[in-house]
């Protein structure tokens, strides 16, 4: 990489971070004092804007680098992940955005808590959705350190740890002084550069191989070294049975998982009504459709253009495919439209990762403040000091993200993803689902699905071949690597509805008919909504 081609993409990084910074500034000028201003923007977003802030918040750097990576490398069985997160929003939009906007007020632990004993409920919710929050803030910050040592030229973890410990910073700055409307701004602002960024490779992409997507098949296919098996399913994820498992696992927890997500949960709270609610998601599916697939057509393209030996000579998780795309497309390293085109796409992906992780550090915060310090602090918290509390959770949170970011920095962002989304899917979905629509559900199996899916996800994980047993683990000398899954889903979700089943059936508390019911009312007609 030229010094003109560092400089450039530096420069645009830094516009954009002024913006952001500035369209931050310009909010906390506002009244921040109100939680329902915090955590919610003053629920005045229409269904289009709030639209656009779902796509940002789930088009992450996991989808814009890690997918066309993981296609990039492994062809059809990369597809899996553009399949899941595109077909997770139509779980979304049946079964919980209007349910969701209608019950509760700020977070998770709302919509559970309406019928249940507040402070049990609240501590495992609020738990659990800061847990999601933490692993899927990982994948975030392992894009950042990738990407920016692409930019500088550098494989060194000097330039990766900078880069993670910057955008933590960056986070923990617009979440505690412009909160939602700061937030939701910066990830309308981010959806349009990503689409616009993406559209224009995928055009470029098509114009290489004349529109013929068929050439562009086989042609990365040649380049793969597999060959025709480069286009079936089992590359990645066939062979032995473990390996067929761990495809199903992570479907399951990818179409699922998105559903029990705090940081989208919280975006329904945004607007001010269920029906615009459901409106922002019919807008937000469009967007998200779109993208993922053009993120098909820039993994191929990365390796018919590319090829994934280039690619993973740069980065072994395919995290850089899209940037080295860009560079090639726009005429090699030594071009000004390669430069141009390289530092436009990192800028855009930068911008992703920022404006994502300012959502997660929200929805996490609010877990920690309006769930946790507001139910353990019952008596002293008001609205005042919960914003207060949560700005400090900010801090704590990012400081966690970027702990775990450094460890985890030379995993695929799409792959640490998948893991979040098994635990969102493990412990928040359940507990969702049975408070919706299970007449009986009680405190107890309230608090028992929530930490019979959680603790079993974690522990899985800590005893899978992610951590520890192989040369790419997180810990590659130990080896305790004791169930065979990489992805826990397949074992850990129905662990979660199991122990919700079990704690509702084990205990003696009568289940509030007249709650259940109000809540019902509530969840399908928005009477009595905030």
């Amino acid at each position: 990489m030229t010094d003109d081609h560092q400089t450039l993409a530096l420069l645009l990084f830094s516009a954009f971070i002024a913006l952001t910074l500035g369209i931050t500034t310009w909010v906390s000028r506002r009244k921040q004092g109100s939680a329902e201003e915090f955590y919610a923007g003053g629920r005045l977003f229409s269904p289009m804007e709030n639209g656009f802030a779902i796509a940002g918040d789930y088009m992450s750097a996991a989808s814009f680098l890690g997918i066309s990576g993981l296609i990039a490398l492994f062809g059809y069985d990369g597809l899996l992940y553009s399949v899941g997160f595109l077909v997770a929003w139509l779980v979304v939009l049946l079964l919980v955005a209007e349910l969701v906007r209608n019950c509760g007020r700020f977070t998770l632990a709302d919509v559970v808590a309406a019928r249940m004993s507040e402070r049990p409920v609240r501590i495992a919710a609020g738990t659990s959705s800061v847990t999601v929050s933490v692993l899927y803030l990982v994948a975030q910050m392992v894009g950042a350190g990738s990407l920016v040592a692409l930019l500088l030229g550098s494989t060194g973890a000097a330039a990766q740890v900078w880069a993670v410990i910057g955008v933590g910073a960056l986070m923990v700055i617009y979440v505690s002084l412009g909160g939602m409307r700061a937030t939701t701004w910066i990830q309308i602002v981010k959806a349009v550069l990503l689409l616009g960024g993406t559209v224009t490779l995928t055009v470029l992409v098509l114009v290489r191989f004349h529109g013929d997507f068929d050439q562009l098949l086989r042609t990365a296919a040649d380049r793969s070294g597999h060959g025709a098996a480069f286009l079936a399913p089992g590359l990645k994820y066939g062979g032995d049975w473990t390996a067929r498992f761990d495809f199903m696992s992570l479907g399951l927890a990818l179409v699922l998982g998105t559903a029990g997500l705090p940081h989208i949960l919280s975006r329904f709270y945004t607007v001010p009504t269920a029906r615009a609610a459901r409106r922002s998601v019919v807008w937000s599916i469009g967007l998200i459709g779109g993208f993922y697939l053009m993120t098909i057509v820039l993994g191929f393209g990365a390796a018919a253009i590319v090829g994934p030996d280039a690619v993973r000579d740069s980065n072994a998780a395919g995290n850089t495919a899209v940037p080295l795309l860009a560079l090639d497309l726009g005429g090699g390293a030594d071009s000004t439209g390669g430069t141009v085109l390289f530092a436009v796409v990192a800028a855009v992906a930068f911008a992703t990762i920022l404006a994502v992780v300012a959502g997660i550090t929200l929805a996490s915060s609010a877990s920690v403040a309006h769930d946790l310090y507001a139910t353990l602090r019952r008596k002293g918290s008001t609205p005042r000091s919960e914003v207060a509390v949560a700005r400090i959770a900010a801090v704590g949170v990012g400081v966690v993200a970027i702990a775990l970011g450094l460890l985890a920095r030379d995993l695929n962002v799409a792959f640490l993803v998948g893991l979040a989304f098994a635990v969102a899917a493990s412990a928040n979905l359940p507990v969702l689902l049975y408070s919706l629509f299970w007449r009986r559900f009680t405190t107890r199996g309230a608090v028992w699905s929530v930490y019979g899916g959680l603790i079993p996800a974690l522990l899985l994980v800590v005893l899978s071949p992610v951590v520890s047993g192989t040369p790419a683990s997180l810990v590659p000398g130990a080896d305790f690597d004791v169930f065979p899954l990489q992805n826990p889903g397949l074992v850990s979700i129905p662990l979660g509805f199991l122990a919700g089943w079990l704690g509702t059936v084990t205990s003696t508390e009568v289940p509030d008919e007249a709650r259940h019911a109000e809540t019902e009312v509530r969840s399908l007609t928005g009477a009595g909504a905030v």
